[in-house]
């Protein structure tokens, strides 16, 4: 399998402590109109990263989103697939996400099977993740379509032991997911015992709703934070996530 320089992107940025921002772009709830001005936005407030997916994708909107994000923005697309049938070409790449939380042997294996020959004959780069649902209060889309139980809030050494099987296996990130809509996020004791845990790019998302929460994160060891629903109720929130990131990297004397 090829390296990536996305992969080796964030390599770097972890070892420097740089912090990255990623915002989640689903195909099922934004619009073209929303999209223009999302990406309008990010002119001014700087994006690191577009994941582009969600855990239906019930619409064939997502070529369309890709293609006009690709065609407004340099910022790298990365795919965030739900199922072998979501792969597209046009983005920069794929975080190839393995659900090592659960034991449905579909999202551990079986989808990646049916989606390798097309990923092979592809330009994608990819990205092997280690992708952990994590409890944060409700049942997610993602658990309930997945078939799994989420990790438990509370429990860090249990995601920090996941995590290190996953690199163990030879993944190269690491997800925290909490997933859309959750109450709460990600409990930075859980997002420091899989930091202290792996040497692997670690992404957090889900339930980052305000800035002390995204300085929360970042704090106890997200490399990568992840927006979406937010910024889908008030886009005026992504100015507020960006500026969190870069005041961040200000102070380690990075940005």
């Amino acid at each position: 399998m090829r390296l990536t320089n996305l992969h080796e992107t964030l390599s770097k940025r972890r070892a420097r402590g740089q912090k990255s921002l990623a915002v989640l772009l689903d195909p099922d709830h934004l619009d073209e109109a929303g999209c223009r001005q999302l990406l309008e936005l990010s002119e001014v407030h700087p994006v690191d990263y577009f994941f582009v997916g969600g855990s239906l994708v019930m619409n064939s909107h997502q070529a369309s989103l890709i293609r006009l994000v690709k065609s407004r923005s340099t910022v790298p697309v990365l795919l965030f697939p739900s199922h072998s049938l979501h792969l597209d070409t046009q983005a920069d790449g794929i975080l190839l996400l393995s659900l090592i939380s659960g034991r449905n042997p579909d999202f551990l294996i079986g989808q990646h099977v049916v989606a390798a020959p097309l990923l092979r004959a592809s330009n994608l780069q990819i990205l092997p993740t280690g992708y952990m649902l994590v409890d944060t209060g409700r049942q997610t889309t993602a658990s309930y379509m997945s078939g799994t139980t989420p990790l438990p809030y509370d429990k860090p050494t249990i995601a920090a032991c996941t995590a290190m099987a996953g690199e163990q296996l030879g993944l190269r990130l690491m997800y925290l997911d909490g997933g859309s809509g959750a109450m709460y996020p990600v409990s930075a004791a859980t997002i420091r015992a899989v930091r202290q845990a792996t040497e692997t790019p670690l992404i957090v998302g889900g339930g980052i709703n305000t800035a002390e929460k995204a300085h929360t994160a970042l704090a106890a060891g997200a490399d990568v934070i992840v927006i979406g629903n937010q910024i889908e109720k008030s886009p005026d929130f992504l100015a507020e996530m960006s500026k969190v990131v870069r005041t961040f990297n200000a102070v380690l004397d990075i940005a």
